[in-house]
């Protein structure tokens, strides 16, 4: 199929009354259609892996067309490049989380990406840092506890941040760590009794949630 025929087939199976319920959620609509994620599966699961393809549907702007293009794109096939390139187009906290859980996780580069991520300065790039390692945490079941023990030191020393969907990430980093095993259950949990001191609001809510969910499994 081609990104024009593509794009028909998302607008007819568009809703526009979506677009309501998506923006309650805190999901940017402006370029949006209103088209539901089970219906972009469907498709994925047509088109197949094609790398070229997905670009194309990226450079449409069009929301649904670039969670789709997370879809169906070939990991080994994405570059560095294209990961920054793309994670400077996110507007969005559903197109961060769909972008990375869908693709960037898969590729070589996700650990090394998440660490330069969780520096950046805009929201939903430093989002997209511990989306990845939350993301890697529940997607890679042979990778090494060493993996994951490296992460929590960053997890630490950003949980200062305020930012609703920086915040939230963080925490859900902590906690999909937390959960692998005895041994990460018990790092993560004394890495939220370090974020704990931090003492600021965002700091307590990441400590307080993290570890009421681990210590209860």
């Amino acid at each position: 199929m081609s990104t024009e025929e593509i794009i028909n087939l998302l607008k007819q199976k568009s809703n526009p009354a979506n677009l309501a319920g998506m923006k309650r959620f805190g999901i940017e609509v402006e370029t949006a259609l209103g088209t539901p994620i089970p219906e972009l599966r469907k498709l994925a699961k047509i088109i197949k892996k094609d790398h070229n393809l997905a670009l194309a549907l990226w450079e449409t702007g069009i929301h649904e067309a670039r969670i789709l293009a997370s879809m169906i794109d070939d990991p080994k096939l994405v570059t560095t490049e294209q990961m920054d390139n793309w994670v400077g187009d996110f507007n969005s906290w559903d197109l961060c989380d769909q972008t990375c859980g869908n693709l960037f996780d898969k590729t070589p580069f996700a650990i090394e990406k998440a660490l330069q991520y969780s520096l950046a300065k805009e929201e939903f790039i430093k989002r997209a840092g511990f989306v990845l390692m939350a993301e890697y945490a529940v997607h890679h079941k042979k990778a090494d506890n060493q993996t994951f023990l490296a992460l929590l030191p960053i997890i630490e020393r950003e949980a200062w941040d305020e930012r609703n969907f920086v915040k939230k990430a963080v925490n859900w980093a902590l906690r999909q760590i937390g959960k692998r095993n005895d041994v990460l259950k018990n790092a993560a949990i004394d890495t939220a009794n370090k974020i704990l001191v931090q003492n600021t609001k965002a700091a307590k809510w990441i400590a307080n949630d993290a570890s009421r969910e681990l210590k209860n499994r």
